[in-house]
């Protein structure tokens, strides 16, 4: 296939669009031309279950952050989505990264949109800036340091308790750390449409139907919900959490995806998806996240397309306060 027919079809549909003998096995040759390019598969936990089992590392955003600065592969290929892939980049500029669909994007990241936030920015000049991971490129530029749901708090705790914060763009995960740090950062209303849907009556029948189940949360959940959470963290904590608790059953609030490694660490618990609001629809799933899979990934790794590029004055910028995040995590 030509590079122009390539570009033709990612600008029409984010992914490129080729038939598949039906008789292929797309595991094994996934796992050749990963051996063939010296390529490494990263995989958030929410990407379907098959893409997550042939993956060289399944993390959280700081852990693949962290796997991301680690590698020496020639060849990223991150299973996830938009925001994930351009940090892999700004990490490794020399690197080529590429991503399944183009599409796949975040609710989050694009409820900040770079020149609204420095119109908000602008109203408190003498305010530090803390972004969470799931933000653009161009936002992490005017940030001061980036953080995650794993490392937020120690991060918001690297400064001095008389530093006038922002936080963006989530509100339910800055309205949570103002909560546990005593801070009162300005939060920018920014929202993930997954973890805004859960129903706190639905929660509170479920756990009145399951007394014996422990109902699990992550801070990007609206503060309600969270008030009834047994234990609030990252998908990285809530995966360690159900491993070290007694419990035999949990009510799990985050993206259902993450189920799927529950069950792998402890095949003899019970996890129930939190219900949503919309009985109608899955609204524990990204539909984002869900744009990838087993196909896209063949034909992605196969044309090395499509690629992640930034503008070198974005990577410049974008690396500083990642790494200065990386540096607090170690």
């Amino acid at each position: 296939m030509e590079r122009e027919q390539i570009q033709v079809m990612l600008e029409q549909n984010g992914h490129i669009v080729e038939p598949i003998d039906p008789t292929l096995k797309l595991v094994d040759e996934i796992n050749r031309l990963k051996k063939e390019k010296n390529a490494v598969i990263l995989s958030h936990f929410y990407v379907d279950a098959d893409l997550q089992d042939i993956a060289d590392f399944v993390g959280d955003s700081l852990q693949l952050a962290q796997a991301a600065e680690k590698t020496e592969a020639d060849l990223i290929v991150f299973v996830g989505v938009h925001f994930m892939a351009e940090t892999a980049k700004i990490i490794n500029p020399t690197k080529k990264v590429i991503l399944p669909d183009l599409k796949a994007g975040c609710s989050l990241a694009e409820s900040a949109p770079i020149e609204k936030f420095k119109a908000f920015k602008a109203n408190y000049p003498d305010h530090k800036v803390i972004s969470y991971i799931n933000c653009t490129a161009d936002l992490k530029t005017v940030t001061d340091v980036v953080c995650t749901s794993s490392n937020a708090v120690k991060i918001v705790n690297s400064f001095p308790k008389d530093t006038k914060l922002i936080f963006a763009p989530d509100k339910n995960l800055g309205n949570y750390l103002n909560g546990l740090t005593g801070r009162d950062m300005v939060l920018w209303d920014g929202a993930c449409m997954v973890h805004e849907q859960y129903s706190l009556e639905k929660i509170i029948d479920l756990m009145d139907q399951h007394k014996d189940a422990e109902f699990i949360a992550h801070p990007e959940c609206e503060k309600p919900v969270l008030l009834v959470a047994k234990h609030i963290g990252s998908t990285a904590s809530l995966l360690q959490y159900v491993q070290d608790s007694p419990a035999k059953k949990f009510i799990v609030a985050t993206e259902s995806g993450i189920l799927h490694q529950m069950k792998k660490a402890c095949p003899d618990k019970i996890f129930i998806p939190a219900p949503s609001n919309d009985s109608t629809c899955a609204c524990n799933d990204c539909s984002y996240m869900k744009l990838n899979s087993l196909q896209k990934l063949y034909i992605c790794l196969k044309h090395e397309q499509p690629e992640i590029q930034l503008p070198e004055n974005i990577i410049r910028e974008a690396q500083k306060p990642i790494f200065r995040m990386l540096e607090i995590s170690k």
